[in-house]
């Protein structure tokens, strides 16, 4: 019984942000008429509010972010083409991250310059997980494969501390870039406040939540490496 309250606690913190962040932008997502807008046309007046007409907004398939290569603000369809309290106020913490670019935020640039050496190293894991087996069968020795398994695992530990330390720059996007900019315009009713916290909080939570997901992988292979 212990193990199983052990098992079910770890699942707990490892899956539980992360269902409470779906749960919250959910929680949102219905359209509103009295919204003055779409997500993506949103994030076009704060853009040109802000001065940063170099900044475009696009739709994504897969994820809302800002990439700063291309200088584009992406939203999901939902949020691009959306009239509801999660669309506006995702789409303020993503041109919160493009006001973090134009303004040289620290933080943010020592990220963005993590990531880039992170995607690298995730390629290299990648190529060393498929590597590895067929090395152990050449060399008929399995501690070679093991110890690029052992590589490819530490790429992933690496993950998981890249998506932590975004978190700093995650919370300043979300209540020292976005919260101020919807309270000082006022594009909320005063109701809608602390459902919009909660929104930007979600937000700044989400690579924590990858974070520990990409953690119980780490921790699945790292358990085939001890057989």
């Amino acid at each position: 019984m212990a193990i199983v309250g052990v098992t079910i606690l770890l699942l707990l913190i490892v899956f539980g942000p992360t269902l409470w962040v779906r749960s919250v932008l959910k929680r949102y997502s219905a359209d509103r008429a009295d919204l003055a807008g779409t997500g993506g046309q949103f994030a076009e007046h704060l853009l040109k509010q802000l001065h940063l007409p170099e900044v475009k907004v696009e739709s994504h398939e897969q994820a809302d972010f800002y990439d700063p290569q291309q200088q584009r603000v992406c939203l999901t369809a939902d949020k691009y083409n959306g009239r509801s309290l999660t669309a506006v106020v995702v789409a303020a913490h993503e041109v919160g991250h493009a006001h973090q670019h134009a303004n040289q935020y620290a933080p943010m640039l020592w990220r963005t310059r993590v990531v880039l050496l992170y995607q690298v190293l995730q390629k290299i894991s990648v190529g060393l997980i498929m590597i590895a087996p067929v090395l152990a069968a050449i060399t008929r020795a399995p501690a070679a494969g093991g110890g690029l398994l052992l590589l490819a695992a530490s790429g992933m530990l690496l993950g998981v501390l890249v998506q932590l330390v975004t978190l700093p720059v995650e919370w300043n996007a979300s209540f020292s870039r976005a919260l101020p900019i919807l309270e000082a315009g006022q594009y909320l009713h005063a109701e809608d406040m602390p459902a919009a916290r909660k929104i930007l909080l979600a937000a700044a939570l989400t690579y924590v939540a990858a974070a520990l997901a990409s953690l119980l992988n780490f921790w699945r292979w790292a358990s085939i490496l001890r057989r």
